[in-house]
């Protein structure tokens, strides 16, 4: 399994107990659209993400995550830093 697939994994079971829809999820679900998550759920979430991966999502990275895939992406590149 690629490092890649393994954030995969681990991203979309942190969403699960956000996921009140049970949206299936992919590299392409939208927070905002598909989930419908507002700004409160995108915090606390963001908080379990920073916790589980041991790193920090700023506030200009966060404005520009809108999809599964890109939060993959930003966890692996903080995670080489």
């Amino acid at each position: 399994m690629s490092d890649r697939q393994a954030v995969f994994d681990t991203v979309t079971t942190q969403i699960e107990p956000f996921n009140k829809k049970g949206v299936a999820l992919t590299e392409a679900t939208t927070f905002a659209g598909d989930l419908e998550w507002d700004s409160l759920t995108v915090m606390d979430f963001v908080a379990a993400i920073e916790d589980e991966f041991d790193i920090l999502i700023t506030m200009n990275m966060q404005a520009e995550i809108e999809t599964v895939g890109q939060l993959v992406d930003a966890v692996q590149k903080l995670k080489a830093d």
